[in-house]
């Protein structure tokens, strides 16, 4: 027998949550395939065999928490399953007919237990166990349409938007609602457990909101250059890099350029101490199916435009799959955020501690605008937004860096030189 455990995740992480199981008990499987996801604060992380052999047993189930280091299942070395049975045959073979009717009783009732135990629990996948656990369904009423009978997450959905409809409603459910819920209200609601990430992502936020002096200081950008930078460049570009010109590279460069006049916006505190940091890290948020994750742009002030855009592409897509390894999420000395994607006007980015200073890009949208005293045009404005620590940043220095900003994306040439 071989215990299957919960490996090393990082340095920082020493427990996760069974996300899924990827094989049942009996499958065969061989060094090196994957065999159950767990659910990290940061990343989901795929635990792959490190032997061949047969799933003997599933020592945990989807939504429970385990450690670094926890045995989850246990896997019986090549084929020791299949072999067990012909050595038991054969070690009984030889026994006397009366030893062996003195001892079956005992045994059929076993059997009959573990057949009556094993009939009255529902087959299904373990990601449908784990979503009929977090919605408070029990399997056994679920229909399935698989020709087998087994029970996914599909069919648990299904039951549960039927048993939300008020005319198939029992009043044995309802019933149950008032007992789940404080109210006494006979009002449906859902309870759905927050995921690891979810409550990871909401302590950090209170505590950035509780430790930090956070305000934020507005501004507002002309698009006009970049957009007509784009219009002309963007064929070409994308013949040259295979990469789409977008905003994001506009930024950062501006971003850079600024932390470098004002940088004690790229610092953080340790103790009674200011980190003054000598590299350009810069996060990139991206919003998963999790939840908002915030991989880093290495060495940004190195990177051209085309190489930018190529590593925010290549992790934003890593975000939305779940590929995103720990490294790629660590450090970082300043974080963007776009909320312009969702639709968002104006709002006040959370700082990402320990991060000193976040800017948050919005909606383009066309306005107004006085060119001078006799003209109006119609531009393409951007409010940006940039929440600092007031701490050790000063409300003379954050306007002056969001100012920088703006005026380095109002003449997108002066990038090529200040970022």
């Amino acid at each position: 027998m071989i215990e299957i455990k919960v490996p090393e995740l990082a340095e920082s992480i020493t427990e996760g949550t069974i996300s899924q199981w990827l094989i049942n008990v009996g499958d065969k499987v061989s060094k090196g395939d994957y065999l159950v996801e767990l659910e990290t604060d940061k990343v989901n992380v795929e635990v792959s065999a490190e032997y061949d052999g047969v799933i003997k047993e599933l020592l945990k189930e989807p939504g429970d928490n385990v450690e670094v280091g926890e045995v989850i299942a246990i896997l019986g070395e090549g084929g020791e399953a299949a072999a067990e049975a012909p050595k038991q045959e054969s070690k009984e073979a030889p026994k006397a007919p009366e030893k062996q009717e003195a001892t079956p009783a005992p045994a059929a009732k076993t059997e009959e237990k573990e057949e009556e135990s094993s009939t009255d629990r529902p087959i299904a996948s373990p990601a449908a166990r784990k979503l009929a656990r977090e919605m408070g369904i029990d399997l056994n009423k679920v229909q399935t349409r698989d020709p087998l009978g087994r029970v996914r997450p599909e069919d648990v959905k299904a039951h549960a938007e039927d048993a939300s409809k008020p005319q198939q409603q029992a009043a044995p459910q309802k019933q149950e609602q008032k007992t789940a819920s404080e109210d006494s209200t006979d009002k449906p609601v859902q309870r759905v457990r927050m995921s690891r990430r979810r409550q990871t992502i909401a302590k950090r936020l209170v505590e950035a909101q509780q430790t930090a002096a956070m305000l934020t200081t507005f501004n507002e950008v002309d698009m006009t250059a970049i957009m007509d930078l784009r219009k002309r460049r963007k064929d070409r570009f994308f013949e040259q890099h295979d990469v789409k010109l977008g905003f994001m590279s506009f930024f950062t460069k501006a971003v850079v350029g600024a932390l470098k006049k004002f940088p004690l916006l790229n610092a953080e505190i340790q103790g009674d101490e200011i980190v003054m940091k000598k590299f350009y890290d810069i996060g990139i948020a991206v919003g998963a199916k999790e939840g908002l994750v915030v991989p880093v742009v290495r060495d940004a002030n190195k990177l051209s435009f085309a190489e930018i855009e190529s590593e925010i592409s290549s992790l934003a897509v890593k975000a939305r799959d779940n590929k995103l390894s720990i490294s790629e999420l660590q450090g970082g000395s300043f974080t963007i955020t776009n909320g312009g994607i969702f639709g968002s006007l104006l709002s006040t980015p959370i700082l990402n501690a320990p991060q000193v200073g976040i800017l948050g890009m919005h909606k383009i949208q066309m306005r107004p605008m006085a060119i001078d005293n006799e003209r109006m045009e119609n531009r393409p404005m951007m409010y940006i937004a940039l929440s600092y620590d007031h701490r050790i940043v000063d409300g003379s220095e954050a306007v002056s860096f969001l100012a920088t900003i703006k005026d380095l994306l109002e003449d997108p040439e002066q990038l090529l030189l200040e970022g």
